[in-house]
């Protein structure tokens, strides 16, 4: 999958290279340049048929449209993996938090329900194959 990326890199490259080419012989413009600026025009063709090859190449490749707001604000996208991972793992704690919870409760109604209702308590015991509560 790396190489993909590669390949697309270099050619994205060297579009880039060839677009800032154009753009100092257009900027600078002798009619005796003609002939240089129809030879990267058509090298900025084909760059942009090499791009679109890469491109069929990584279609099953999602982003996130996150991940574009944070490079239109300036940011690192690396810093929304970070932050989801994040918001994953504090979700994760609380998740947590509450099964433990959960836990708890369900050993401590098992424990008071046992003092009241001993004979089915031990029936729900026998039938769910749990031990006394601890």
């Amino acid at each position: 999958m790396a190489e993909k990326f590669d390949n697309l890199e270099e050619h994205l490259e060297k579009f880039i290279e060839n677009i800032r080419q154009l753009g100092i012989i257009v900027s600078d413009f002798q009619p005796s340049s003609q002939a240089v600026l129809n030879q990267k025009l058509n090298f900025m063709i084909s760059g942009l048929q090499d791009i679109e090859k890469c491109r069929q190449q990584l279609h099953e490749i999602n982003v996130p449209l996150e991940v574009f707001e944070y490079i239109d604000q300036g940011r690192n996208p690396q810093l929304y993996t970070k932050e989801c991972l994040e918001r994953a793992l504090a979700r994760n704690e609380q998740v947590k938090g509450k099964i433990d919870t959960m836990m708890k409760f369900k050993s401590l109604l098992i424990s008071e329900l046992s003092k009241v209702f001993p004979e089915e308590m031990a029936k729900y015991k026998a039938i769910h194959g749990e031990d006394a509560p601890s």
